[in-house]
């Protein structure tokens, strides 16, 4: 008689979507051929004089107190990046790596568990590739999700995405992401999403290898303020500066995680999707700005208990909710049943 199979104690899965940190230049949208005319985006400190504006205790809302206070100014130093004054466009650049062995765990003490799980996932790339999961990762590269805040408000936004090999162009695309809907992911994509699509899913199968530079050149205005990623200080009282901009070499950049986190923004896949629209994939649905777990584990919509049902109890989840356990293999992670 078999031993009953149990989720291994060690399991770790390397993420295949490897981005660099983004850097940020400035120059002019009708010298975007140009090379030579973008330099980069240096940060500046500044120091402001703001006023007391955060909601006071019951004690302190008596009109002398709060009369007390307004008189001593909220005294704050902080980085800022901006375009210069003849500059209108900010460029973004980073590079996108596609490993291959998606679903293959890069630590597993569990022969038995391994063998179950490399089943399921054989199934699973038979019937059906990575080839929705793949599109949704285009998508968000082509509409420009990886901007952020530095997309509210632009005039357009042209994404370039170019395959490399040996360091030369192979492919190129194009996209006007200002066309392209950030909720529409799965659905009536561009016919040159798809083809982007298709390599990140060849990359993701081991089919070819694939590296990528996206470019993506954002028309503000001159000597408007762009967003680089804000730094976290762990230690607060160490700052003099209530914010803290991220940089790589002295140029404004974003953080990796950051670019990571905007491409596997493609989760349609939880209960209460058509109002909030894509949220990143993570086991728990977690979305930190809201304070919410969309995929709670008494729905039985967690990672965990897809996964389990998937390779422990044959349960085979609908295919949505496999789409959803392969993006987090995808994403990586810890997720053994070590206490």
């Amino acid at each position: 008689m078999s031993e009953k199979l149990t989720t291994a104690s060690v399991l770790a899965f390397e993420r295949k979507l490897d981005p660099s940190d983004a850097v940020l230049y400035a120059g002019r949208w009708d010298e975007r051929s140009n090379a030579s005319a973008w330099v980069p985006i240096i940060l500046r400190e500044k120091s402001v004089r703001g006023t007391i504006s955060n909601r006071l205790k019951a004690k302190d809302l008596d009109p002398a107190k709060l009369d007390a206070r307004i008189e001593n100014p909220n005294l704050q130093t902080v980085d800022v990046a901006t375009l210069p004054a003849d500059a209108d466009t900010l460029r973004v650049r980073f590079t996108l790596r596609v490993l291959a062995g998606a679903g293959a765990p890069s630590a597993c003490n569990s022969a038995a568990y391994r063998a179950r799980l490399q089943s399921v996932l054989n199934d699973y790339v038979a019937k059906q590739d990575f080839t929705e999961l793949a599109n949704r990762y285009a998508a968000n590269l082509a509409n420009g999700r990886f901007l952020w805040r530095n997309r509210v408000g632009a005039e357009s936004v042209l994404v370039e995405v170019m395959q490399e090999r040996n360091g030369e162009p192979a492919q190129t695309w194009s996209f006007d992401a200002l066309s392209l809907d950030l909720r529409t992911l799965g659905d009536e994509l561009d016919p040159e999403v798809k083809a982007l699509g298709g390599l990140i899913a060849d990359g993701l199968a081991g089919r070819a290898h694939v590296l990528l530079q996206v470019t993506a050149y954002v028309r503000l205005g001159r000597g408007q303020e762009v967003f680089p990623s804000q730094e976290l200080i762990l230690d607060a009282g160490s700052s003099r500066k209530s914010k803290t901009l991220y940089h790589v070499q002295g140029v404004a950049a974003i953080h990796s995680q950051k670019v990571g986190n905007a491409v596997r923004t493609i989760d349609t896949w939880y209960e209460g999707a058509r109002e909030l629209g894509p949220i990143a994939v993570e086991p728990y649905g977690s979305v930190t700005t809201q304070g919410k777990a969309y995929r709670q584990p008494k729905q039985k919509q967690d990672f965990y208990t897809l996964l389990d049902d998937w390779l422990l109890r044959e349960k085979t989840p609908p295919v949505e909710q496999q789409h959803f356990v392969m993006a987090v293999l995808v994403r990586g992670g810890v997720f053994g049943d070590a206490s």
